[in-house]
């Protein structure tokens, strides 16, 4: 039973580690920026829909306020910073190191307009239960899992079969080429950074429901899903969100057998050796752009 509940947890998490990898997925293949800041934009999301819920409004309406705070904090980073960056010419490096220095800004002052503590969402439905055969899992919870599968098909179905989508395929394969037949580059990089920023308010508001917020627990999500994008390939998005259940699982599972202290060295060692047996990723060779 230990061992099922367990499981179940394991999946739940996945599946909203999944979307923050594939969404981080996407922006890297198609702007080239290590954006790590992206950690600080999930947080910003779970910080609106908490603070707007805990002001009244319904949290659902709460949520979409928050989905359009994150899209615009996204396209505000990506026009105003990484952007302009670029067009002086700025090595990764560079850019790498700004998109820390927004995560930091981000995380301290959420955590200074409302403090370091954990934070619990205010509407009361989030400790309902739903009893699935021997395992009984939360609402929030179910959310988490059904929001992230149907978001990782709705951006498979975006990215094969809307204009935008394709567009963006198109720049991710040869920005030079996406150029000179004006696709716009620059203009695609604003939208899917807006996109990706909005999308990922959904795992943080359900996740917060769950678990309680604080400032810096996007930090530790992201790192996950950045092991999961490497490691299911750098293109592949089936790749990531397959990679990211699989390495939720095996942290939350691995506590029947060592502490929990050890779970994530643990399965980030595994991660290592993985990268020594197949250094271009699990999906690499099965999925191409």
């Amino acid at each position: 039973m230990l061992f099922l509940n367990l499981l179940v947890n394991g999946l739940v998490s996945g599946c909203a580690i999944g979307v923050v990898a594939i969404t981080f997925s996407i922006i890297y293949s198609t702007t080239r920026v290590f954006h790590v800041a992206h950690a600080g934009i999930y947080t910003l999301a779970g910080y609106v829909t908490w603070y707007l819920s805990s002001e009244g409004l319904p949290f659902w309406l709460a949520l979409a306020c928050a989905v359009l705070v994150g899209a615009a904090m996204g396209a505000f980073i990506q026009s105003q910073l990484y952007s302009r960056l670029n067009q002086r010419n700025a090595t990764p490096l560079v850019l790498l190191i700004a998109s820390l220095g927004a995560l930091v800004v981000i995380q301290n002052v959420m955590a200074a307009f409302f403090s370091p503590d954990v934070l619990q969402m205010s509407p009361s439905w989030r400790n309902d239960t739903i009893q699935l055969s021997v395992v009984t899992i939360s609402v929030p919870q179910a959310l988490v899992a059904v929001s992230g599968l149907v978001l990782f098909a709705a951006l498979l179905l975006w990215s094969g079969r809307t204009t935008i989508g394709k567009r963006t395929r198109a720049v991710a394969a040869n920005e030079f080429l996406a150029e000179i037949t004006r696709l716009e580059p620059r203009r695609v990089h604003v939208i899917v950074m807006a996109i990706a920023s909005g999308i990922i308010a959904f795992p943080s508001a359900f996740t917060a429901l769950d678990q309680g917020l604080q400032p810096y627990t996007g930090t530790l999500i992201l790192l996950t899903a950045t092991v999961a994008v490497i490691a299911g390939g750098m293109d592949s998005l089936v790749g990531a969100f397959v990679t990211s259940i699989i390495l939720s699982v095996l942290q939350t599972t691995s506590t029947v057998i060592i502490s929990g202290q050890w779970s994530v060295a643990a399965t980030f060692g595994l991660f290592v050796i993985l990268m020594v047996v197949a250094p271009k990723g699990i999906f690499a060779r099965r999925t191409t752009r």
